[in-house]
């Protein structure tokens, strides 16, 4: 893990799967040793991702928004790189306007160990790369 350096690490500690062949292995490890175990890996991980993140201060990122904070004008987000719901996610502050599925300009002013923090520039105007229906276009 020091040498990896990973930005993101999913991890679970081994159970019993109904059928699988690993449920017959002798010499399971204790559940307190797994614990010890995962707990260990993500201590390290935690710490890994936070100098990761904490290099991104300064950047600016393009985020889309997923969900409104409790602190008004305040939007939460995640960049290009995060899967909604299992990566960190990017806290934007906002002048209100930004809404759920904005692609907004975020420069980013502080991090912690998974989530970025940042005050929105702009948004960012796109458009999907589908082409038109035309009436010239052939069936």
């Amino acid at each position: 893990m020091k040498e990896a350096r990973l930005e993101r690490v999913g991890a679970f500690r081994y159970s019993e799967v109904k059928s699988a062949h690993a449920n017959t292995l002798p010499d399971h490890i204790p559940e307190e040793i797994k614990e010890e175990r995962y707990d260990r890996l993500m201590r390290l991980q935690q710490a890994i991702s936070a100098e990761i993140l904490k290099g991104k201060m300064g950047q600016e990122l393009e985020v889309i928004i997923d969900d409104y904070s409790d602190i008004p004008g305040e939007v939460i987000g995640r960049s290009h790189y995060d899967a909604p719901g299992i990566d960190g996610k990017v806290y934007v502050s906002s002048d209100g306007s930004a809404k759920i599925g904005d692609i907004v300009k975020v420069k980013i002013h502080s991090a912690d160990s998974y989530d970025l923090y940042g005050d929105m520039l702009s948004s960012v105007k796109w458009q999907p790369n589908v082409p038109l229906w035309t009436s010239e276009m052939k069936h």
